[in-house]
């Protein structure tokens, strides 16, 4: 028989997938970790499992003593700890902004997540949803309840969950044959874990982030500066700050990635590959074509395609929404619409 050990064991292993229409359009080897095909829909179904399960090696939790996970998170991240939570026997508690997906929320509280949502603020304020996580879990320890603090952005299992696993599988599914690696980062464990790996392996592996506005780690890899200008809607991804995961993170180039190209993209990758991604895997996908370009035809890229659209569907594929950004997708014929710039 070969069997895993219940929701746990069925995340990671995912497959390794050539991208046919980036691949002929730039002459490389365009390849997607397909994470949107873990259980829980993303790739931080990897960041849920370490964290949780380190927890319980240090006492941070028991399985079985009812303890609380409470987490600030975009989504994905509360979804993967809801999953955890659920297969574990914890209470769940997600604080996330107000303007994420709806998909997200009604995901999360259908796994029995508690949320709780707040206005978007700044990191500076005791408002932003990261303080107002800390302070739920402060508060129940202070009643004297077990309870566990995921604190995914400086808790650096996080990005052990890509030292360990993600890494050595992009490793083993190109025989070390990669030459690029590149994709967003948010709490910089995807980035940090996987490239520092690749790294480990073979120094001269071209590594970079794609930022997008309103995030300083394009100017961070470029000028050391933390300066930053605009926003972006896309979910999930881009930050002001360096976190414990992201400086574990072995860089050698930044690109700079608009919504404008993740939108576009989103829509080409549809069409022409049947990959329905979401926005931060699209941008992923934009940043290995610009990799590609400053490689050279002839390179193995890989990238992450870090979940599905589903998550952001409400958003990606609602005519009026887009209308009101300014958007109108998917009629490119060629990857013009991925710029030069970066």
């Amino acid at each position: 028989m070969q069997v895993t050990d219940g929701f746990p064991g069925t995340i990671g292993n995912t497959p390794l997938v050539r991208i046919p229409s980036l691949s002929a359009a730039t002459g490389c080897t365009i390849l997607g970790k397909a994470e949107h095909l873990n259980p829980g829909g993303s790739v931080k179904d990897r960041a849920a499992k370490w964290m949780i399960e380190a927890a319980e090696r240090t006492g941070a939790l028991i399985p079985g003593d009812k303890g609380v996970v409470v987490e600030g998170t975009a989504g994905n991240t509360g979804i993967g700890l809801a999953f955890m939570c659920r297969a574990r026997g914890y209470r769940c508690i997600i604080v996330m902004p107000n303007n994420q997906s709806d998909e997200k929320v009604s995901t999360l509280r259908a796994l029995g997540a508690e949320v709780e949502l707040v206005e978007p603020a700044p990191f500076s304020s005791p408002g932003n949803y990261y303080h107002v996580a800390k302070s739920r879990a402060d508060d129940l320890t202070e009643r004297g309840q077990r309870c566990f603090w995921a604190n995914q952005f400086e808790n650096t299992a996080n990005a052990d969950a890509h030292t360990q696993s993600t890494g050595p599988e992009i490793w083993a599914q190109t025989d070390g044959t990669v030459d690029g690696f590149v994709c967003a980062s948010g709490t910089g464990g995807t980035i940090g874990g996987i490239s520092s790996f690749l790294k480990s392996q073979r120094p001269d592996i071209v590594c970079a982030v794609v930022d997008p506005p309103g995030s300083s780690l394009y100017n961070y890899v470029k000028t050391g500066s933390l300066d930053a200008s605009g926003g972006s809607f896309t979910e999930g991804i881009g930050i002001r700050r360096i976190t414990a995961n992201f400086a574990r993170a072995k860089l050698d180039q930044a690109f700079f990635g608009t919504d404008e190209e993740s939108i576009e993209m989103v829509y080409w990758l549809l069409a022409k590959d049947g990959l329905f991604v979401g926005g931060s895997a699209a941008l992923n996908c934009v940043g290995a074509v610009k990799l590609a370009r400053v490689l050279g035809p002839g390179k193995t890229i890989v990238t992450i395609l870090c979940d599905g659209a589903g998550r952001s569907q409400s958003k990606l594929f609602n005519t009026e929404w887009l209308s009101e950004k300014g958007f109108r997708p998917g009629r490119a014929k060629d990857l013009s619409f991925v710029l030069a710039d970066g």
